[in-house]
């Protein structure tokens, strides 16, 4: 056994180093046991009693993939036509069609934007230069530039803006509070985000795809809202709406009205009166409030103030926002919006911003979001609120109104707040958003599932089901077939089961559903390589050599075999870790640590134990 010396060392040292990795494991799970039979105020107040120690013992336990623990998976999509229309110093109608092509070819596939934005444009003129869109100093973009040195920008600017979209979310979710969430990049514009425990799906929606663009803006003028409401309402009187000009509308507007009386269509309910815009959109006209609309009649409303000659008919310089949060209900439940009139050009962003919290108004305790502003913004906020005292400001977050009060006198200092919110949840997440930075480009998801913890423990189940059941069976058919080798295999192959758990908790693997698929396949993997070692050693034995030299020989001749097939799968493990991605990673991880763990106990510790039983001639050796 001396010269075994070696070889138990390294069995002894890899078991103990496993057990000190599965240890933290092991202690989870008593801990989580104990927290789930505990009542809620039990639960809070242990928890907060013992926040280090649980946090420290989960961080270096197994973790659980999603589909087993539950969670949330969603893929993102980085809007690559929002920032080329971003990037351009110029637009018109051939832009924006050849960017609707563009996004049209590159939806649902990986197909570049830029590609196909530059494809589109070169086969509609190919003498035309692009550079006439994005011309850029800064960049080195000029007149003169070529297509090719005006895509190679638009690539360059639209990777960095998926990198430090990935790094948003990223921070984002950490703020958020979600252990151990997994985001990484696919393709040229999508992010796979898992996210673990989450039970808040409509939050995480939010929180992942907001752009987190906050902008103060001049709300328009009350006057020239109420002439536009008045054109759009006779607009929509005619029976062609599409074949009314808006020129005429307009100077129409300007003489005394014979036709009807606007202030009572500002009175009540005009569902069924005969106007479609009338149908869906209830006028108001008072201030900066243009109307109001149900929300499951924003879309239709959108379409109708974007249709031709309609919204030309909204004064210069302004646009109509939502407010962030419903004004009411209608009858049947409804919520219920305003449309404002907002200025087009936003007088201060977000990106002044240096500090935001949640604080709690001491009049009405309802949350909202202090924010503190640089210099420059603190100078810039002074100036416009001196200028306007008296008129309303808009704070617009993602397109959305959430307040806009009257500016009594004029700000100094650099704070302000955002009010408007429902609950102190929604503060906490406007935080997070503006602490995070805006998104580059706005952000949808294009696939989401959900996973609940119901589901995640009968995968558990099935899971260990499967392992069982599968240790069990080639254990009795190792027992059968190769007698006492075959009960060295079933022990080597507990051990090679303990060594995957202590590999996957040393290099902080996440266990999957795939992972345990691996774990199962490892099961057959490793007794192959114990069931090649054997049959060498019973044609050995055949030829009449002693036990011992029997043994010797089988090893030494099914080495090399055994070494060939586990570094090709090896190899192949490899090649689905580094271009797979979620569960194909999964299976890959356990794939490999199976191999590693499999190749050790069948060659190794197997070989141990049989030299051991030669040497001490205590047990008859037998393989079948």
């Amino acid at each position: 056994m001396q010269k075994n010396g070696f070889k138990i060392f390294l069995v002894a040292f890899f078991f103990v180093l496993t057990a000190y990795y599965l240890y933290p494991t092991i202690q989870w799970y008593f801990i989580n046991s104990n927290l789930n039979s505990m009542t809620a105020e039990e639960r809070s107040e242990y928890e907060s009693e013992n926040a280090a120690k649980i946090n420290s013992v989960r961080e270096r336990s197994l973790k659980l993939g999603l589909d087993l623990q539950g969670g949330m998976h969603a893929t993102l999509e980085i809007r690559v036509d929002a920032l080329i229309r971003a990037l351009a110093v110029d637009t018109d109608d051939i832009f924006e069609e050849v960017l609707a092509e563009a996004q049209a070819a590159a939806f649902d596939s990986d197909v570049s934007a830029i590609d196909a934005f530059v494809n589109a444009f070169e086969e509609r003129d190919p003498n035309a230069l692009l550079s006439r869109y994005f011309r850029n100093e800064a960049a080195g973009i000029t007149r003169r530039s070529s297509n090719d040195e005006v895509a190679a920008y638009l690539r360059t600017e639209a990777d960095e803006a998926v990198l430090r979209a990935i790094e948003i979310i990223r921070d984002r979710v950490d703020r958020y509070g979600v252990t151990e969430p997994a985001i990484q990049r696919q393709g040229s514009r999508r992010v796979v985000v898992e996210l673990p425990g989450v039970d808040d799906e409509e939050r995480v929606r939010g929180l992942l795809r907001g752009t987190a663009r906050l902008e103060f803006r001049l709300m328009a003028e009350p006057t020239d809202l109420t002439r536009a409401l008045q054109r759009m309402i006779e607009f929509y009187e005619t029976s062609e709406p599409d074949s009314v000009d808006a020129d005429s509308l307009g100077n129409a507007a300007a003489e005394p009205d014979t036709t009807f009386d606007i202030n009572a269509l500002l009175e009540g309910d005009n569902a069924g009166s005969g106007n479609e815009f009338l149908d869906v959109f209830q006028p108001i006209g008072q201030g900066v409030i243009f109307g109001s609309a149900a929300v499951q009649d924003t879309a239709r409303v959108n379409a109708l103030l974007r249709r031709p000659g309609a919204k030309e008919l909204l004064p210069p310089g302004v646009e109509l926002m939502y407010t962030a949060s419903p004004v009411g209900t209608t009858s049947d439940g409804r919520e219920i919006f305003y449309l404002l009139g907002v200025r087009d050009t936003e007088e201060i962003t977000g990106e002044v911003v240096t500090d935001a919290r949640v604080e709690f108004d001491p009049f009405t305790n309802v949350p909202e979001v202090s924010m503190t502003m640089n210099s420059e913004g603190a100078r810039t906020w002074a100036r416009l609120t001196g200028a306007n005292v008296g008129k309303s400001v808009a704070v617009v977050l993602d397109g959305v109104v959430y307040s806009y009060p009257v500016i009594q006198e004029r700000i100094s200092g650099g704070r302000t707040n955002i009010t408007g919110l429902d609950s102190r949840e929604e503060a906490s997440d406007i935080v997070t958003v503006l602490k995070s930075g805006a998104l580059p480009a706005p952000v949808e998801i294009v696939q989401e599932r959900t996973v609940g913890p119901s589901l995640g423990a009968r995968s558990i189940r099935s899971g260990l089901n499967s392992v069982l059941l599968g240790l069990v069976l080639v254990a009795l058919f190792m027992m059968f077939y190769y007698r006492t080798g075959g009960a060295v295999a079933n022990l080597a192959l507990v051990l090679n089961l303990i060594f995957i758990l202590g590999i996957l908790s040393g290099f902080q693997a996440t266990l999957t559903l795939p992972g345990i698929a691996g774990i199962v396949l490892t099961i057959g993997m490793a007794v192959d390589a114990n069931v090649l070692i054997f049959e060498r050693i019973r044609e050995e034995q055949s030829t009449g050599k002693t036990l011992k030299a029997a043994i010797e020989g089988g090893y030494g001749k099914a080495l090399s075999a055994i070494f060939d097939a586990n570094i090709t799968t090896f190899f192949v493990g490899v090649i689905l870790y580094s271009f797979g991605l979620g569960p194909i990673q999964g299976f890959a991880v356990t794939l490999m640590a199976g191999i590693l763990s499999s190749m050790f106990t069948a060659i190794v510790f197997t070989r141990i134990i049989f030299d051991y039983m030669i040497a001490e001639r205590r047990m008859t050796v037998s393989f079948g």
